[in-house]
């Protein structure tokens, strides 16, 4: 079975394409099973496997979870990081935490993406002739790496 229905993956590719309609930044979603150490640490990692350090106005967001270590972080580009308090994560962390604690992975990777979105709408507006740069489906990294 599945971690996410797939209703559950389509509406968090819908929230990353509705948030992404109020900025420039592009949010991406990595899922891991397990994650052994530091998930910021990963979360860095699978970054840059996944070329999100490469978009044009390097205002990339990953959002990660290891499910079933019940670990994620969200990391911003440089982009980003150059421009936003350094807590700025901190309230959509809250949000999607308060969802996973009751065991609503995909309501919470909703709510983290909309926050995101809204948070990067402020510094990140849209462009004009931005274009969806990443994709916005979940990338589950387990079936990467098992290819």
């Amino acid at each position: 079975m599945s971690l996410f229905s797939d209703i559950e993956q389509e509406k968090i590719a819908n929230a990353i394409s509705d948030a992404e309609k109020a900025t420039s930044g592009e949010i991406r979603i990595a899922i891991d099973k397990l994650c052994e150490g530091d998930p910021y640490e990963k979360a860095i990692e699978y970054f840059h496997q996944l070329d999100m350090d490469k978009t044009a106005r390097r205002n990339g967001v990953l959002v990660y979870l290891a499910h079933a270590d019940h670990k994620f972080a969200i990391i911003g580009d440089v982009g980003i990081n150059q421009q936003v308090p350094e807590d700025f994560w901190e309230t959509t962390k809250i949000a999607m935490t308060a969802h996973f604690a009751k065991g609503n992975l995909a309501d919470g990777i909703i709510a983290g993406v909309a926050l995101a979105g809204e948070k990067l709408a402020l510094f990140f507006p849209p462009q004009k002739g931005d274009i969806n740069e990443l994709p916005n489906d979940i990338v589950f990294m387990d079936n990467l790496e098992n290819k």
